[in-house]
């Protein structure tokens, strides 16, 4: 499963078994080793860290982020790409993993359903869109579990809607609520399962009284659906924050100013008895403190538009922001 399919349901609590969820990498339950081995800079070694990733281009490089910072700082960091959380996330409180950058609400909605069961995670989520009281309900379900989830940043990746520029300076849309009060009709251009998830058609019409009319199946953020606002044929597409393909389509983002969407801001989970120092805590929230959305967005597009090699999208980073010293 791709990064942007999971994005356009998150029905909390049906992910437990069904990967339905953001970083739930393929289908495959193969674990591979991937990445580069990012050798401590300097200073004496700390110790081995090895830090998971998820089969998709955002988790490798934010994978890499944390490899190469935790490298600079003197630990001997490695990574292993495994193929979905229903994997990895055993693997940590193992301490098999010791680091996995991971989102906020999805690990929290994920985690209920591990703990509580998918059907009563269901019908009693604990991710929201405030991201201080998911960030809570995630520490409840991790820490038994022995899992430490380090501070969230403001970099996220949820699902968003976006409209034409054409289409928002004709209509003077900002905001989805914009969209609601204007009373146009909108088709939008997503998953079919748009039209039965909370966080898509349902959620618009309940949250923002947005007219949807119908749901072009042409898929999450794919040119196929990006063309189709485009061309006028569909008035919305879902796509996700970390989009960084807009432009070439003229396309731009509408704020979801009253936050239907759960708060999968980006943060660090460590196994608390492997990778609890603080000194590592430290070293991650130098990273986390300064990665934005837009930051996260142009990885992306570096890595999957450009063909970089997600280490050396990560190396360049972390350098023009002063966070590594090679």
């Amino acid at each position: 499963m791709s990064r942007t399919s999971r994005i356009a349901g998150a029905v909390v609590g049906v992910v437990a078994l069904a990967g339905s969820l953001v970083a739930c990498g393929g289908d495959s339950l193969e674990q591979e080793k991937g990445g580069s081995d990012a050798a401590s800079g300097g200073g004496s070694k700390k110790g081995s860290l090895v830090v998971g990733a998820a089969a998709f281009t955002e988790s490798k490089v934010l994978a890499e982020l944390y490899a190469q910072i935790l490298g600079d700082a003197g630990y001997d960091a490695s990574i292993t790409t495994v193929k979905n959380r229903e994997l990895y996330e055993p693997s940590l409180e193992k301490g098999e993993i010791d680091v996995v950058p991971e989102y906020a609400a999805t690990l929290a909605e994920f985690l209920n359903a591990k703990v509580n069961g998918a059907k009563e995670a269901e019908k009693s989520p604990v991710a929201s869109g405030d991201v201080t009281a998911t960030v809570a309900a995630l520490e409840k379900l991790a820490t038994p579990l022995g899992l430490k989830v380090l501070p969230p940043g403001d970099a996220v990746d949820q699902n968003a809607f976006a409209v034409s520029k054409e289409f928002a300076e004709k209509n003077d849309l900002r905001t989805l609520s914009d969209l609601g009060s204007s009373k146009i009709k909108v088709k939008i251009a997503a998953g079919d399962e748009c039209e039965v998830r909370p966080f898509c058609a349902p959620g618009l019409k309940q949250t923002y009284g947005i007219d949807v009319t119908g749901i072009d199946p042409k898929g999450v953020g794919t040119p196929q659906s990006k063309q189709a606002v485009k061309d006028g044929k569909d008035q919305l597409v879902l796509t996700t924050t970390t989009d960084a393909v807009l432009e070439p389509y003229g396309l731009v983002f509408l704020e979801d100013d009253k936050k239907l969407q759960n708060a999968d801001n980006v943060l660090p989970v460590v196994n608390a008895e492997d990778a609890g120092a603080p000194e590592i805590a430290e070293t991650l929230a130098k990273l986390t403190g300064v990665l934005t959305t837009q930051d996260l967005a142009e990885l992306n597009r570096k890595v999957d538009a450009e063909r970089a090699k997600p280490a050396d999208a990560a190396a360049d980073y972390l350098r023009s922001k002063g966070l590594i010293k090679k």
